[in-house]
C-alpha cells in the first residue's frame, strides 16, 4: 500500500534541515562576547580578519572532507596534498639554488602543476577504494604517509623560498579590504552549498552515503559520483595548500601536517555524520569558525598552543557524544 505524504510533511523536513544548519550560529556569537571581554582588541577588525584568513585552508580542508563523508567515505591524506602539491608545483619552477629541481620551469606553471597534482592524488585514491574496493581508511591513511614521504623527498627536508608570482598572489592579494583568499572560499563555499542542495549530482551524493545501495537501485551511477568527489576533494586540498604558501611566503617540509585532526572537528562540530548522508556545508563552515575563534581566543588568553590539539580533541570527543544523545543512534566503529 502506497502512503502519500501531505504538503506540510513535506516542507517540514527542509525546515528542520535549516533549523539544524543554525545551531552553531549562537555559539559563534558566545565566543565573540566572551572574546572581547578577554581582550578588547579581539572584536577589532584586523584580529577578526586575521582569524578569517587563517582559517581559509583549514575551510577549504573541512569543504572537501565533508563532500566524501556525506557520500559515505572519508579522506586522511588531504593534509599531505596540502604539503606535496604546492611544494612540487614550486621546486619545478623555482632554481637549484632556492632547493629546486633545478629544471626551472615557467612560473606560470606552478599553479596548474599544484592544482593537477591534487587532482592525481584524489583519482588514486577513488580508483583504490571504488574501484578495487580497498578500505577507505586504509588507502588514505597509506596515501597520507606516502604523499608525505615524497614532499620530504622533493624537498629535501628543507623551505622552499623564491616563491613565483602566481602563489604569492593568491596568498597575499586583497580585494575591497580582504584578502583574496576569504573571497576564493566564500566563493566555493557558496558553490558547494547550491551543488548539494540545488543539483541532481549533488544530491545524489547525499543518497549514496545514506544507502549506496538504495542509490545504486534508483539508477545513480555510484562509483562514477564518488569518483568525481575525490577528485574535487584533492583539487581543493592542493588549493588550501596554495593559499598556504602564498599566506607564509614559503613550503616547509612538514606542511599540512596534523591538519585532518582539525578538519574531523570541524566537520563533526558541524553535524556532519561520520556514518554518510547527512550534515550540510553550512554547518561544517559554523564549525571551521567555531574553531577559529577558539583558538584565536585561547591565543589571546595566553594559552600554550601545546594544549589546543587537546581541546580540539576534547571538542570531537563532546560532539559525538551530543550526536548519540540527540540522535539515539549508534555510531560504527
Amino acid at each position: 500500500m502506497t502512503t502519500i505524504e501531505s504538503p506540510g510533511r513535506r516542507l517540514s523536513a527542509p525546515r528542520l534541515a535549516r533549523l539544524r544548519d543554525l545551531t552553531l550560529v549562537p555559539a559563534i556569537i558566545v565566543l565573540l562576547i566572551v572574546g572581547a571581554l578577554i581582550d578588547p582588541v579581539f572584536l577589532s577588525h584586523n584580529n577578526l580578519v586575521n582569524v578569517l584568513q587563517q582559517q581559509t585552508e583549514l575551510s577549504l580542508l573541512v569543504l572537501a572532507e565533508t563532500l566524501i563523508l556525506i557520500g559515505g567515505r572519508f579522506d586522511l591524506s588531504l593534509e599531505s596534498t596540502v604539503g606535496l602539491a604546492p611544494a612540487l608545483g614550486v621546486a619545478l619552477v623555482i632554481p637549484a639554488a632556492s632547493h629546486g629541481l633545478g629544471t626551472e620551469w615557467s612560473p606560470a606553471l606552478a599553479v596548474p602543476i599544484c592544482l593537477l597534482v591534487g587532482v592525481a592524488i584524489g583519482a588514486v585514491n577513488g580508483l583504490l577504494i571504488l574501484r578495487f574496493g580497498l578500505s577507505a581508511f586504509i588507502v588514505t591513511l597509506g596515501m597520507l604517509i606516502t604523499v608525505r614521504g615524497v614532499q620530504i623527498g622533493v624537498t629535501g627536508g628543507q623551505s622552499l623560498f623564491d616563491l613565483p608570482p602566481s602563489v604569492m598572489y593568491l596568498g597575499n592579494t586583497a580585494w575591497l579590504g580582504l584578502p583574496l583568499s576569504i573571497w576564493i572560499c566564500a566563493v566555493l563555499f557558496a558553490a558547494g552549498i547550491a551543488f548539494l542542495g540545488w543539483f541532481r549530482h549533488g544530491r545524489a551524493v547525499y543518497a549514496i552515503g545514506g544507502n549506496v545501495d538504495a542509490a545504486r537501485a534508483a539508477g545513480i551511477r555510484t562509483d562514477r559520483v564518488m569518483y568525481a568527489v575525490f577528485m574535487v576533494a584533492g583539487l581543493l586540498a592542493a588549493l588550501a595548500g596554495l593559499l598556504m604558501t602564498g599566506r607564509l611566503g614559503s613550503i616547509a617540509s612538514a606542511q599540512g601536517n596534523g591538519m585532518i585532526f582539525q578538519v574531523f572537528a570541524a566537520a563533526v562540530i558541524g553535524g556532519v555524520s561520520m556514518n554518510g548522508g547527512k550534515g550540510t556545508l553550512f554547518g561544517a563552515l559554523c564549525g571551521v569558525l567555531v574553531l577559529g575563534l577558539i583558538t584565536n581566543i585561547l591565543t589571546l588568553a595566553g594559552v600554550s598552543a601545546q594544549w589546543i590539539q587537546a581541546v580540539y580533541g576534547l571538542i570531537i570527543l563532546v560532539a559525538l557524544i551530543i550526536a548519540r544523545v540527540t540522535t539515539g543512534k549508534t555510531q560504527d566503529s
